[in-house]
Order: C-alpha cells, then structure tokens, then sequence
C-alpha cells in the first residue's frame, strides 16, 4: 500500500511542476494568442538565475529574485521584439520564440557553463517531509521528518520516505493556482485583461493602455516559469539541457489540457505526471502481466521484442501516446475551446 501512496505523490509532485511551467504557456497563450517556443528557456533561465542569487543571498531570496528578474526579462522581449512582429501572424512569432530558445541556451552555457550546477535546496528542504512505515504488528502508519535508523531496520517494517523537496513544490504550485483563479477572476485587474482580449478597442476607451496590459501578461507568464525553474533547478537538475528535456511536454500538456484552459492544463499536468511515475514503477511487460494474471505464455511470446518489453523502458512515450489519442478523439483537448 505504501508504494501506492508514494508513487501517487510522486505523480502529483510531477504533475504539478509540469503545471508550473504551462499555466504560464497557457496564460500567455489565452490572453495573446501567442504560442511562445521559448517558454521553456525561460524555466532554465530561473533556475541559473536562481543559482545565482542562491549562492550570494539565500535560496528563499532566490525564489522571489529569480521569477521577478525572469518576468522582466519576458517583459522586456515582448516590448522589444515580440510585440513588432506580433501583427504579422503566428508564423514570424513562432520563429523569432525559436531563435529566443537557441540564444539563451548559449548564453547561459557561456555565462554558467556546460556542465551540470549543484544547485541545493535549503537545510529546511532536505530530507524527507514525511515517512511511511509499514511495521509487521503496527500496520501502516505516517510519521513527520525522518525516521530514526532502528525503527527501519526492524524485521518486517518497510519505510518509504517522501522528499521535502517535492511537498514544497506540491505547496507552490497549489497556492500558485489559487492565486491565479483569484487575480483573473476577482480583481479588477484580471477583468482588465480578460477584456483586452476579446474588446481592446473598448478596454483603451475606456483609459487602458493594451499594449501594457499585454506586457504585463507575457511578463507573469515568464515569471510563472522563472519560479518553476528554481523549485525545479533545486529538486532534479540545474544544467544546459533542462529546457529541452521539459520543452515538448509544456506542449503535450496545453493540447492535451486544451488551449488556452488553465483548468485543462491543471488536469492534464496531474493525468500525465502519473501515468509516467506508475509506469516506472510498475515496469510490467505484456508478457509478466499475463503470467500475473494466470494466463499461459508460450516460449514464443516470451521471445518477442514486444512482449517483453517494459513499462519503464515506453514511459517516456506515453504522454506523446495520449496526445495523438487526444487528437483524434477530442481535437479541442479536455477543456479546451479552439482545436489544436
């Protein structure tokens, strides 16, 4: 049972770092109809930025530091270059987002280097934030921090630690989503800018200024991933290549969600951070499934490639899976209202 629960946490923990990083794609999408390429540079750019402030401050000054510096370097690119060409369609922004990706990728290898940052999380953050312990006599039963080493190594009694680390992230991304809900649906500001989507002649009569609240937009956004890239960065790897490695799956996870639904992106994140984490931790193949369920297996299933195939070695595949299984069935995604 204890590997169930841990394993379910672990998918959730996934699934909202994922969510970190798309409801800012989602946000900047659904209020600019922009399709931003280089959202995932701008995750690794908070997680170096994070580094940075975290080795001359502290870690919890880099959290605020790093997603503030980030937003305004979105910001600052949307002003400069992306607003120019915005007028010119969905083609010239996807590129110029494109070159984006490739330029901060060598800088940041010029400035931090190729090889990987130990970027730790704070003393607060290290060990585990709970512990399981299955005991032979007592049951299943949850204990705050760490265990002591002799209540693990009692005979029949099974200890299965959850990392601080991802608790916090779990926290961060819920008060995340809260606190979006709340600033686009219950303050002034939010009204702002859902009008300057659909009425902008209406929002700039009325004394607003479009542009900015554009701006302001693509800035949050990049923030959004600037604060996923230092709770990422800290919790699995600051190096060159994190933005490559989450990059497709920001974009698995809108389709999948639906564009531009930030409820759909919540689902979607949460969906595919568990079929990936039960899939490495199952590591089934067809043919020990059918075995487990008592079925006969001849000599000749056991020595096809397909058959004995695992789980662990596919996990990888399965998001890109459900994404063409999306497309086909619901062309819109879960929530979504524009097909993909």
């Amino acid at each position: 049972m204890e590997f169930y629960i841990i394993s379910v946490l672990n998918g959730i923990s996934y699934g909202l770092l994922l969510f970190m990083l798309s409801s800012g794609f989602t946000l900047i999408f659904s209020m600019m109809g922009v399709l931003n390429f280089a959202h995932a540079s701008f995750y690794m750019l908070g997680a170096y930025i994070g580094y940075s402030v975290a080795q001359t401050m502290d870690f919890w000054s880099a959290l605020v530091v790093a997603p503030l510096l980030v937003g305004m370097l979105g910001a600052l690119f949307e002003r400069l270059t992306l607003r120019k060409v915005h007028r010119l369609g969905h083609v010239p922004e996807l590129l110029v987002t494109f070159g984006l990706s490739y330029i901060v990728l060598e800088l940041v290898q010029l400035i931090w280097g190729r090889t990987a940052l130990e970027f730790a999380p704070p003393e607060l953050l290290r060990g585990p934030a709970f512990t399981l312990i299955h005991g032979a006599q007592d049951g299943l039963y949850m204990s705050w921090g760490a265990v002591g080493g002799e209540a693990c190594r009692m005979a029949g009694t099974v200890c299965s630690p959850f990392p601080a680390t991802r608790a916090f992230m779990m926290l961060v991304a819920l008060l995340m989503l809260m606190s979006l809900w709340l600033l686009l649906t219950r303050t002034r500001i939010g009204l702002v800018i859902q009008a300057a989507l659909t009425h902008p002649d209406m929002v700039e009569s009325l004394g607003h200024n479009v542009p900015r609240v554009l701006m302001l937009v693509f800035g949050v956004g990049t923030g959004l991933a600037g604060l996923a890239g230092v709770i990422g960065g800290s919790t699995f790897v600051t190096e060159p290549h994190m933005a490559a490695a989450v990059g497709s799956m920001i974009f698995v996870v809108v389709v999948v969600g639906g564009l531009g639904s930030l409820s759909g992106a919540f689902l979607a994140s949460l969906l595919i951070g568990l079929i990936q984490t039960f899939a490495v931790g199952l590591d089934h193949s067809l043919a020990g499934l059918a075995e487990q369920l008592g079925m006969q297996v001849s000599d000749t299933l056991r020595e096809n490639a397909l058959f004995t195939l695992r789980l662990s070695q596919v996990a990888p595949v399965l998001p890109y899976l459900l994404l063409v299984l999306i497309l086909i069935f619901r062309p819109r995604g879960l929530f979504g209202t524009r097909e993909a």
